[in-house]
């Protein structure tokens, strides 16, 4: 699909403004669910493409050092980055795009997001531009959209009760996902750090899923973990320091629980290899990351999927204990086998998420006439 006619050398293309976004469908969280869903089929066929030597990295990031003879350069204070994020996927999508953003968690003192994103895709034959979007709504709803992929193979048909830690936005698009695929879900436990953003949280949830009739603060992490059936860690926190990380007990872990982990977390080290399944959403995207990273890298990507990748080079864990999420999805890979297993998901986050719930939203806003058409040019001056 292209603004570009036949034989002619006009391109135009479509910006996409977040209202624009909104009208095109990018909030649709079932559908969202879907498209990831299949994006997962295609990783396990191989028919995509992202950055790096094994075509699985997730992106090239500007980072900034402690000290600098130069007075402008930014310092690197939390969160201080910019990153480009490529990909390619096949199947029905056949487009390739790129996320590129700048993030400081100081924005909130100005109220602005952590984060604040924009994604370009394009025609994969000529290069050309279909669209430039808005990115932070798209990359929100896809990356809770992949723990709901995860609670569609991997939780308890009949999850009720969910643990939350963090009550920001990948809680609420995780939330909204897990009711996608679990629509018993009546319960919700919360755990966060201030309370203007567990009440806004709490409003949240209140609106979007009346279905929920109970909604629990809690205060500690053991609280967020017993008696619950999905368990998603979503809260931000600094890099380096794992004491600092969130470090979940065997102890307080029910039969069948599913973990959905896409942010900092840390687990008893006996937990690996024992009679807990471990699952990643792209095994590759660690791969390549365990390339990338100084040994041990979960001080500095702290996702539990590094920190098993880890424990692989130290001989604690053998590599083959750990799942593939496309596998599973494809069906090469059982789903649950039973209500008692205890199931842990790292979800890490790839640009052909992105990739693919942006040609969803793209196509929806060409049918719906969405958007605002920008020239590239008429004839290009060089050639």
């Amino acid at each position: 699909m292209s603004e570009t006619e036949p034989n002619s050398t006009k391109i135009d293309f479509i910006y996409l403004s977040e209202p624009d976004m909104v009208a095109a469908g990018v909030t649709d969280m079932p559908a969202c669910v879907d498209a990831m869903d299949e994006m997962f089929a295609l990783l396990h066929s191989g028919d995509y493409r992202m950055a790096g030597a094994n075509n699985d990295s997730h992106g090239a990031m500007i980072l900034f050092p402690e000290d600098s003879p130069f007075p402008n350069m930014p310092k690197p204070t939390a969160d201080r980055r910019f990153m480009a994020m490529p990909a390619y996927l096949g199947g029905s999508f056949c487009t390739t795009g790129m996320k590129w953003y700048g993030s400081n968690i100081a924005n909130r003192e100005k109220g602005l997001p952590r984060s604040i994103l924009m994604f370009i895709l394009n025609d994969t034959d000529t290069g050309a531009p279909l669209a430039i979007m808005s990115a932070n709504l798209l990359s929100a709803y896809r990356t809770g959209a992949v723990p709901g992929v995860g609670a569609r193979y991997l939780a308890r048909r009949d999850s009720r009760v969910v643990g939350i830690s963090g009550p920001g936005v990948m809680a609420r698009t995780s939330l909204a996902a897990f009711v996608a695929t679990c629509p018993e879900i009546d319960t919700v436990k919360v755990k966060g750090r201030g309370q203007k953003s567990l009440n806004s949280f709490i409003e949240w949830v209140k609106n979007e899923f009346p279905q929920i009739t109970t909604i629990q603060t809690v205060t500690s992490d053991e609280e967020v973990v017993r008696n619950c059936d999905i368990v998603a860690f979503c809260q931000s926190t600094d890099l380096g320091d794992v004491s600092l990380y969130p470090r979940i007990k065997r102890e307080w872990i029910s039969p069948g629980t599913f973990f959905a982990l896409p942010a900092a977390t840390d687990m008893e080290e006996q937990m690996a290899g024992s009679d807990i399944r471990l699952v990643m959403d792209n095994i590759g995207l660690y791969d390549a990351w365990f390339e990338e990273l100084p040994s041990p890298g979960h001080p500095i990507v702290p996702l539990i999927g590094v920190k098993w990748l880890d424990l692989v080079a130290a001989g604690q864990l053998q590599k083959s204990a750990i799942e593939d999420l496309g596998a599973i999805v494809a069906g090469a890979t059982p789903a649950r086998k039973n209500d008692d297993e205890i199931i842990m998901l790292s979800v890490g986050g790839m640009p052909v998420e992105d990739v693919a719930w942006g040609t969803i939203v793209y196509r929806n806003a060409v049918e719906r006439k969405i958007g605002t058409k920008l020239p590239l040019w008429d004839v290009p001056v060089l050639r």
